[in-house]
């Protein structure tokens, strides 16, 4: 098999990776708006990516296959349908399915495109005949019922072919003898309502996370089993990016492009923008494939415009499940302009459901997931759609709808989309540097907790090696750019700042201090918060340089009051006599020697208004770490006066 950029065949066995079958029909749950959100956990205030099928009940296909004598299979545009089928003939072949059996595979589009418009049943005959063998032989199978019969791409049926085609199936299916032959059929979900009497419907699932890991180590074996590792190591840094690995054709991009680079793209849009393009175009042309199409001067880039709309109106809303109804009343809105559009309402309504379908059905960019709900396909098609439309005609006012969104969890990969597709993503990283600067701007205290973490970040910046720094820079991989600008490193000290001072409103004032210690006298910036403290103490103390002695006497008496914590009940009587005057007493010591450990006494407000600051400034340096075009001095700009107070 080959598919998309490969450069040479390769062997179905290697790559094969065992499909998952859902066996009821997402399209068919009577499932509600709020039942979906709550099934993916997708509430705007927890927001989280979308993980569509972890919830079902999945099942081997090959159990599937077992387990039915006739079964109509249903999937997406490159969830593996054709694979799954030439797959089963070979496991027939090898007499690995448990029954004794003859595989006959056949393409329903070849089918139906035959000269002469043969019956289903001599369709057979000849092709093996043609191939060497009997067809008495081929009678004898079929009349006992010993053919695995594989009918594949009932979607690819032209509409002027599909009555006759699927009455010749039904006629074989229902036939005294051939009847007794096992059939399985597959079919792209939406593509019509074909019903087959005494046929099992079933879905081809999405791959889940240990699928995925088995492809992508099959995919990487034979070259480079390092890459795999890699591979997946990154993958799983990267949910967007995961989310479509869930498709196993999108995978497949996934790891052509890995195996060029080692790494996925620095530019996610672009590599966002071929995905779609492999749905709207390839994916269908590499095979030869024409599908009936309602609209025919609706070309790929009308298509994308279309998603784009609905996308956008979409996500405003928090509406990652959306209504038949919704989606088509865009569609209505986008074609009544068309050429040949309709100018009846009604006929534009069915238009519109008929151009809906077409979208699932021939390109998978939205699929159903209950009966009469859509979404897209996956969140990150949603996303760049949504972000195409903000950013193909960009004006101030979109800029600062964006902005707008700064601090909310959900609009966040957008963001980080709209910088690497804007031609010019200057004034948008002004935008956003001035609502971030705004956010503390009318607090007197939260300004000074800046100005407070810019002087503890300077008396630092002499502190620490090189290899430090890239320790760290390795660790927050967003930071990266800091690594070869040494200026930078202060904003750095700000961030580990900022997060450890955010630390002592949400972990015990004992834990908070302990971090403290840690990040401050041992160069190793990254002990576990886990560890004790005892653990650790001897060697942080042989840390600390001559010049702070003091700190270290002051340190060594305060330590050996208290008992070992090994022993238990000792030591959580004494935590709970004398723990709370001990930890005083010890970020005391730290207020003195290291400047840490202040206890700020922010009210909620505050608190709310540091984690959206927080938030806001670590988006703002991603978005700097992107591929995208920012004025140099604006950028120099930018990033000598992150966190830092409006007065500097």
């Amino acid at each position: 098999m080959r598919v998309l950029d490969m450069e040479q065949d390769i062997a179905l066995g290697e790559i094969y990776t065992d499909v998952n079958i859902l066996e009821n029909l997402t399209a068919k749950q009577r499932l509600g708006l709020e039942d979906l959100h709550c099934l993916f956990n997708s509430k705007l205030a927890d927001f989280e990516r979308l993980g569509w099928g972890k919830a079902q009940k999945r099942v081997s296909g090959l159990e599937a296959v077992q387990g039915h004598r006739k079964l109509m299979i249903w999937g997406k545009p490159g969830a593996g349908k054709t694979t799954f089928l030439k797959y089963i003939a070979m496991e027939c072949l090898a007499e690995r399915l448990g029954t004794d059996c003859f595989p006959i595979f056949l393409s329903l589009k070849e089918f139906a495109e035959k000269p002469g418009k043969p019956e289903l049943l001599h369709y057979i005959n000849h092709k093996f005949v043609d191939a060497g063998v009997k067809a008495e032989i081929i009678e004898k199978l079929l009349n006992h019922g010993k053919a695995l019969i594989l009918l594949d791409g009932l979607d690819e049926v032209l509409e002027k072919d599909s009555h006759r085609v699927i009455s010749q199936i039904q006629q074989l299916a229902d036939h005294l003898h051939y009847g007794k032959n096992q059939f399985l059929i597959t079919c792209r979900i939406a593509a019509k309502e074909y019903l087959f009497q005494d046929f099992r419907e079933v879905e081809v699932a999405d791959f889940d996370q240990e699928q995925i890991e088995v492809f992508v180590t099959k995919w990487f074996q034979s070259k480079n089993p390092v890459k795999a590792e890699k591979f997946i190591e990154k993958l799983a840094d990267n949910e967007p990016i995961q989310e479509l690995a869930s498709s196993p054709l999108l995978l497949t991009l996934l790891c052509l492009v890995f195996g060029e680079l080692t790494n996925f793209p620095q530019n996610r849009a672009e590599l966002y923008e071929e995905g779609v393009d492999i749905l709207l175009k390839r994916w269908d042309g590499k095979r030869g494939i024409e599908r009936d199409q309602l609209y025919k001067n609706l070309s790929a880039k009308r298509k994308e415009d279309l998603l784009s709309l609905i996308a956008l109106e979409t996500f405003r809303q928090g509406n990652y499940f959306f209504k038949q109804k919704v989606a088509e009343t865009y569609i209505a809105q986008f074609i009544e302009n068309l050429p040949d559009a309709k100018s009846d309402p009604e006929a534009l309504r069915l238009d519109s459901e008929d151009v809906l379908w077409s979208i699932e059905a021939n390109h998978g960019l939205l699929v159903t997931r209950a009966k009469g709900i859509y979404s897209f396909s996956h969140l990150t098609f949603q996303e760049y759609f949504a972000t195409r439309k903000l950013t193909l005609n960009p004006t101030t006012e979109t800029l600062r709808e964006l902005v707008s969104h700064l601090t909310e969890k959900r609009w966040r990969e957008v963001i980080l989309l709209a910088v690497e597709m804007l031609e010019d993503a200057t004034e948008l990283i002004q935008l956003m540097k001035q609502a971030v600067d705004q956010l503390l701007a009318e607090d007197e205290r939260l300004q000074e907790y800046l100005q407070w973490l810019k002087a503890k970040a300077d008396s630092l910046e002499e502190e620490y090696t090189a290899k430090d720094i890239e320790q760290i820079t390795e660790r927050f991989s967003f930071l990266a750019y800091i690594k070869s600008n040494q200026p930078k490193i202060r904003h750095l000290y700000l961030y580990l700042e900022f997060q450890l001072d955010l630390g002592l409103d949400y972990l015990d004032l004992h834990l908070y201090l302990e971090f403290s210690l840690c990040l401050y006298l041992d160069l190793d910036l990254f002990l576990l918060l886990s560890l004790s403290l005892d653990q650790k103490f001897t060697n942080l103390l042989n840390k600390i340089p001559p010049s702070q002695i003091l700190l270290k006497e002051e340190l060594q008496s305060l330590f050996a009051e208290r008992p070992d914590p090994q022993n238990k009940e000792p030591f959580k009587q004494w935590q709970k006599e004398n723990g709370k005057a001990w930890a005083e007493q010890l970020r005391q010591i730290m207020i003195t020697h290291r400047n840490i450990g202040h206890d700020w006494q922010f009210n909620w407000q505050q608190k709310d208004l540091l984690e959206q600051y927080h938030t806001a400034n670590i988006l703002l340096m991603e978005c700097l770490g992107r591929e995208a075009v920012i004025d140099r001095g604006v950028r120099a700009e930018i990033e000598n006066t992150l966190f830092l107070p409006i007065s500097n």
